[in-house]
């Protein structure tokens, strides 16, 4: 089957340039060349997956990111340029599942895409066919992660987690106290971990903690060891 990818990007040429190189290589593709159309494409078009253009007219990609992970999980990735790094963080504390600086090869995007969608569609598959079902429950304080369904329970209420947060959060609570370093994180769901993506599991941590903590600012569950990275507390 082939994945529609709906490409946000402002400049004709470049927009015009990716869609076709994707479609070369077997996606379908939609384009938009502002925010306001990326929102009324993604709505009419249910892409697999976003291209986002940080700097646009109208609404800029920050903005349609935000809109678009108010009532979808579906995969974002952001298209930034080398200067905007807060942007680029900003972007996946707001809930992109991944980056790609600019100027980039078409070959690299498209691997990015394709990582990013099997990512997605494990996660999905995993969940809809139990494979975990041999996995018992993690249970820490008012939080259960449930194995089966792929799903945290925080007081008995369902949380939403992206596939990312999903695949951190387990390998944590699957050993609670023992100390993970960023790298060891980024192993968890990447599956050709750059160092240059370091940093972004800090990103991925505060949003965690947004959904698992009762005050993120006092973490009672997710602590950081200073220098090292983050365990998840034991005996709570």
């Amino acid at each position: 089957m082939e994945e529609l990818i709906l490409v946000a990007e402002d400049e004709k040429d470049m927009n015009r340039m990716i869609c076709d190189y994707l479609e070369a290589v077997g996606f379908k593709t939609l384009s938009a060349h502002d925010g306001s159309e990326a929102l009324e494409q993604f709505r009419s078009g249910e892409p697999a997956l976003v291209l986002m253009d940080i700097m646009m007219p109208k609404l800029d990609g920050i903005d349609v990111t935000r809109r678009i992970r108010s009532q979808s999980n579906t995969p974002i990735i952001m298209l930034t340029a080398m200067a905007e790094e807060g942007d680029k963080l900003l972007g996946l504390e707001i809930g992109a599942d991944d980056y790609i600086t600019k100027p980039f090869s078409m070959k690299e995007l498209a691997a990015r895409i394709r990582a990013v969608l099997r990512r997605t569609e494990n996660f999905s598959r995993r969940a809809a066919e139990g494979e975990d079902g041999d996995k018992p429950p993690l249970k820490e304080g008012d939080l259960v992660l449930d194995r089966l369904k792929m799903t945290l329970y925080r007081e008995g209420k369902p949380v939403d987690l992206t596939a990312v947060q999903y695949a951190i959060l387990e390998k944590m609570m699957a050993s609670p106290g023992r100390v993970f370093n960023r790298m060891d994180l980024l192993n968890s769901f990447q599956e050709d971990p750059w160092e240059g993506y370091e940093r972004t599991i800090d990103v991925h941590i505060k949003n965690l903690r947004k959904l698992t903590e009762a005050d993120p600012s006092h973490p009672e569950y997710i602590e950081t060891v200073w220098g090292v990275g983050y365990r998840f507390k034991e005996g709570l």
